[in-house]
C-alpha cells in the first residue's frame, strides 16, 4: 500500500471539491485517496464508468476499459478522453473473455444494482488469477444513521423517521445497503479467495453530505446556466467547506463508518 503525503491529499481535496458539489466531492475525495494508496495494475476494468469524472481524477494516465449501461453519461466520459475504450453494457454481461484484467474497480455503483451477485460473478470471470477487485459502497448505517432520522426520532416521530430513511435512500437509488459480512459472502460465492475491507466516512460526515443536498441548490443552478458545478474554485468559496473536508480526508477511517471499501482477490 502506498502512503500519500500532505500535498497529495491537498490535490485530491481540491480536484474533487472544485469540480462537483461538495456533498459528492467529500465522499469522492475519500474514495480517491483509498484507490491511490493501492497499486492498480493495468489494464483496469471500470464497472460503472458514468460520466468519467472519477476516473479522470484517479486514473488519467492508465489503460482502462470503462463499462456503463447508460449512453448519455458515456458520451460525457468519452469527451474527457480518459478511457482507452468505453462500452455500453451491463455489469453481468461484460463483453470480454475470461482471465483478462489484473484490476477491476467499481466506485459507488454496486449499491444501485438489483442483480448484484451476477455482476460479482462476471467481474471474477474477467480477472486473471490473483487479480484484485476494488470497490466502495455505502453500508447498512446509511439506512439507520441519517441526520433527518435523528431529528425526527428526537421529537418522537419514529414512524416518520423510518419513512424519511426510505425516501432518502429511494431518491439515492440505493438497492443494496448491506453489512460488510453480506458483501464478503457474495464475493466468496463469486469465487474470490480473499476479501479485505474497512469502514470509513463517520456519521458526522454522512450528516454533512445529507444536508448538502439542500445547500447545493446553487451549484445545480450554476450547472444549468453555465455548464459547470463550481464557478469559484477556491478554498475561500463559502459554498465549499474545504477545511472540514480536508480534515476528514486526513483520517476518514472509522469502525462505525457509513461506507465500506473492499479489496477482493481472485
Amino acid at each position: 500500500m502506498l502512503t500519500l503525503n500532505s500535498q497529495q491529499l491537498d490535490e485530491i481535496c481540491q480536484r474533487q471539491l472544485f469540480s462537483i458539489p461538495y456533498f459528492r466531492g467529500m465522499l469522492r475525495a475519500c474514495e480517491q485517496r483509498f484507490y491511490e494508496e493501492q497499486a492498480l495494475k493495468e489494464p483496469v476494468l471500470d464497472i460503472g464508468a458514468g460520466d468519467g469524472h472519477f476516473a479522470q481524477a484517479l486514473l488519467e494516465h492508465k489503460i482502462m476499459l470503462g463499462l456503463d449501461p447508460w449512453w448519455e453519461p458515456l458520451l460525457e466520459a468519452n469527451d474527457r478522453q480518459v478511457y482507452g475504450l468505453l462500452v455500453q453494457a451491463v455489469g453481468d454481461k461484460i463483453p470480454v473473455s475470461k482471465d483478462v484484467f489484473p484490476t477491476a474497480i467499481s466506485n459507488s455503483v454496486l449499491e444501485h444494482i438489483p442483480h448484484v451477485q451476477s455482476v460479482l460473478d462476471d467481474v471474477n470471470r474477467c480477472l486473471i488469477p490473483g487479480g484484485k477487485f476494488y470497490f466502495a459502497v455505502p453500508n447498512a448505517r446509511f439506512m439507520t444513521d441519517l441526520w433527518g432520522m435523528k431529528v425526527l426520532t428526537t421529537i418522537g416521530l419514529r414512524g416518520l423517521a423510518k419513512a424519511y430513511s426510505r425516501f432518502f435512500n429511494r431518491i439515492s437509488r440505493h438497492v443494496n445497503l448491506d453489512t460488510p459480512e453480506t458483501w464478503k459472502a457474495r464475493l466468496k460465492q463469486a469465487g474470490f479467495t480473499q476479501v479485505e475491507s474497512f469502514n470509513y466516512f463517520p456519521v458526522w460526515a454522512l450528516h454533512m453530505l445529507e444536508r448538502g443536498h439542500l445547500f447545493c441548490i446553487f451549484t445545480l443552478l450554476f450547472k444549468k446556466l453555465f455548464g459547470k458545478w463550481i464557478l469559484f474554485p477556491s478554498t475561500k468559496n463559502p459554498f465549499i467547506p474545504y477545511k472540514k473536508v480536508r480534515q476528514l480526508l486526513e483520517n476518514p477511517y472509522c469502525e462505525d463508518g457509513t461506507e465500506t471499501f473492499f479489496v477482493a482477490t481472485k
